[in-house]
Formats: structure tokens, C-alpha cells, sequence
């Protein structure tokens, strides 16, 4: 399930609102909102067309509490680990914001 979307780190691209089968974001005019989480059904796409890895979208299909920050998670290696897992993102450098 979609669980975070680093404001941050979003180019405002919308391509997360365009690929996402389901229709979770809504778009803003800035970064997209999670509009409904529920309807997420965990299949990834939405991390995987960020070309900032400003998402992180969790393995399981129901929240478990409070997501962890975002910081925490790029700590951790999760964020952009399922592109890394099925060879999406191998060779595709993220660029860091100055």
C-alpha cells in the first residue's frame, strides 16, 4: 500500500497520477495528494515511473500503524528497493537536489 510520498523530493511530474491504475492520487498543481489509500492495491507502479523516488510504497496490502518518516526509509534502503528488486532502476542514477 502507498504509504509515503516525500513532498521534498516531488518534481510535481505526475506521473504517479498518471500510471496509477487505481486513481489514489489527485493531482494538485504541486505534489499529488494520496487521495485514497484504500483503493491502493500494491502493484507498485506508481514507485516505480518516480523518476525522483519521492515514494515509498509498502509490501504489505493494509496500513500497520504510522508510517515511518521518510528520512527512516531512505535510511533503511527501502525507498526505490522494489525498482532495484525487479531491475527497473539498475544504471539510473537519482539526482540529488542542490
Amino acid at each position: 500500500m502507498i504509504e509515503v510520498l516525500s513532498r521534498d523530493r516531488c518534481v510535481a511530474c505526475d506521473a504517479c497520477v498518471r500510471t496509477c491504475p487505481n486513481e489514489v492520487f489527485e493531482s494538485t498543481g504541486g505534489a499529488p495528494a494520496i487521495a485514497r489509500q484504500e483503493d491502493c492495491h500494491t502493484c507498485f507502479l506508481c514507485e516505480l515511473y518516480c523518476p525522483e523516488e519521492a515514494l515509498y510504497v509498502s509490501p504489505l496490502a493494509t496500513p500497520h500503524g504510522e508510517p515511518l518518516a521518510f528520512g527512516t526509509l531512505v535510511e533503511q534502503g527501502l525507498v526505490g528497493s522494489y525498482g532495484k528488486v525487479v531491475g527497473w532502476a539498475l544504471g539510473r542514477p537519482r539526482k540529488e537536489k542542490a
